[in-house]
């Protein structure tokens, strides 16, 4: 039997951490920008995580 892929969208949109957990990016931070605040464009740069709820199923797409 072959070996299975992982998600390919998956591979884009997450990363994983030194530790194991899952990092992801905010949404909201590709267009119509000119109307959001220069704070909440900032926010919306920086990484955060996965919640510990979703950690599994997003680790076996990955896998």
């Amino acid at each position: 039997m072959p070996k299975m892929k992982s998600k390919a969208g998956a591979k884009k949109r997450f990363a994983l951490t030194g530790t194991g957990k899952v990092k992801r990016k905010h949404a909201f931070h590709n267009h119509i920008l000119t109307k959001k605040h220069k704070k909440r464009k900032r926010n919306l740069q920086k990484t955060g995580l996965i919640a510990s709820v979703d950690e599994k199923a997003i680790l076996d797409l990955l896998k």
